[in-house]
Parts: C-alpha cells; sequence; structure tokens
C-alpha cells in the first residue's frame, strides 16, 4: 500500500469504476462515491477494502460530508477525480430550463463543489485533482448544448484551479474522453452510430474503460508531478480530425 488516498466520484460504474479498480491495484485506498446507492452498493460488495459512500454531489452538504467521511476513514485525501456527469441530448428547442440546469449540477456544480471542498486536505498532501470532461467540450456537436456547454466549462475550471492553486502544490488536469466502449454507450449506439464513429476516429475503434482509466491516474500520480493545467483528449484522434472527416474519406484519392 501506498498509503495515499483517492475520491473517485460517479464510481458505481463505467470509467469511474475503472478507474478505482486501477487506483487499488497500485495500491491507494479508494473511496468511491456515486448518488446510485443500490449500483454502489452492489460494486462495493465485491471491493471489501474500498469506502463506499452514496452521496450526490450536486448537493453542498452532501459534498462536505463526503470529504469528512473519507477523511474520518484515510485521514488524508491525495487525489480528487471529479467524473461524476449526466447526459441528456435533445434538438437545443428541446433544451428546457429545468434539463440545463440538471446537466449543469452534476456536470460542473459538482466539479466545483467536490473541488472547494477538498482544496484544503489536498493542499496538505500537495496532491492533484483530475476533471473528467469530453471531447464534446472541445468540439461542438449537435445535440449537446447543456451536455457540451457544461463540459466546456468544466476544461476553463480546470485552468483556473491550476493557475491558482498550483501555489500550494495542487495540481489540476483535465481528460477529454471521446468515445468509450461502456456498457451505456453499446446499448445506445446503433449500428450506425457505431460506423460513423469508427470512421471519423484515426484508431478505427472506440477506446475502452481501461484505456481512459489508464490516464486518470496517471495524471493524478507522481509520474505527471510536473503537468497541471492540461487538457488530454483520450479519443483515438477524433479532436484532430475537425468535422468532415467522413465524406472526405468516401471521396477517391484521384479527386481529392
Amino acid at each position: 500500500m501506498t498509503g495515499n488516498c483517492a475520491i473517485v466520484t460517479g464510481a458505481a460504474r463505467g470509467i469511474g469504476l475503472a478507474t478505482a479498480d486501477l487506483f487499488a491495484a497500485r495500491g491507494w485506498k479508494v473511496a468511491l462515491v456515486d448518488r446510485d446507492s443500490d449500483e454502489l452498493e452492489t460494486v462495493a460488495a465485491t471491493r471489501p477494502d474500498m469506502l463506499a459512500l452514496p452521496f450526490d454531489i450536486s448537493d453542498p452538504a452532501q459534498v462536505d460530508g463526503m470529504r469528512d467521511a473519507v477523511l474520518r476513514w484515510a485521514g488524508r485525501i491525495d487525489a480528487l477525480v471529479n467524473n461524476a456527469g449526466v447526459a441528456e441530448f435533445g434538438p437545443i428547442r428541446d433544451c428546457d430550463f429545468a434539463m440545463w440546469r440538471r446537466v449543469m449540477a452534476t456536470n460542473l456544480d459538482g466539479v466545483f463543489l467536490c473541488s472547494q471542498a477538498c482544496t484544503e486536505a489536498l493542499a496538505e498532501t500537495r496532491g492533484a485533482i483530475v476533471n473528467i470532461a469530453s471531447i464534446s467540450g472541445l468540439r461542438a456537436s449537435t445535440l449537446r448544448v447543456a451536455y457540451g456547454t457544461s463540459k466546456a466549462a468544466v476544461i476553463q475550471l480546470t485552468k483556473q484551479y491550476a493557475a491558482e492553486l498550483g501555489e500550494v502544490g495542487i495540481r489540476v488536469n483535465c481528460v477529454a474522453p471521446g468515445p468509450v466502449r461502456t456498457k451505456l454507450a453499446m446499448a445506445v449506439h446503433t449500428q450506425d452510430i457505431i460506423d460513423a464513429y469508427h470512421d471519423a476516429i484515426p484508431l478505427n475503434r472506440y477506446g475502452s474503460e481501461q484505456e481512459l482509466a489508464e490516464a486518470i491516474v496517471f495524471l493524478a500520480s507522481p509520474n505527471a508531478s510536473y503537468i497541471t493545467g492540461q487538457v488530454l483528449a483520450v479519443d483515438g484522434g477524433f479532436d484532430s480530425t475537425g468535422v468532415g472527416l467522413p465524406a472526405l474519406r468516401e471521396r477517391s484519392p484521384e479527386s481529392t
């Protein structure tokens, strides 16, 4: 055991759970935070060494309770992974204020609240914050006005925290996942969507939860000791291709 402790929000499934498991495999103590108490209880049953906390990170009082519970359990916080998020997609004209606030409350407010709550503990350990944004925060797309805007704001928030908290030794970075082969994505992506993503991504495939976890744990670890204020797109090159790539690939070499 390293003695280090990481908090991972949105840890009951997907990228969050893969990240928690990788931290644990590398000797860290891990606090799993998720408002889905049933799913959290299920995954925690097979991970007795982890602390399961069924808290809603969009609620300031619950965030304070989360921090206090972790400090009582581990005595320190070395890394905070702000992974919890919600996705509600649809045309701009169908995005009412209630939907906008639901997305912002978790995706943006939650990152702010958790980071604020853990700053003093992270300053004591000269720890790290890793925020999980999205490729949708780097490049606009249809049907994502609330989601994409929330993730773009997380990227800016990352830079604001990095600029100021570097003075107390806290590093703050951001991972922007591209399409990832999670159970949820595979359940809602049609074959046409899957084919379109494969065509638009230079590596011609979705990423895996494990590949995202590797990037997150690296940025939280001492191996990234001189990296702060950065946005790492873990996306198979998706952000580099711009728009229109599928149509361009359909053209013959003679016509390009």
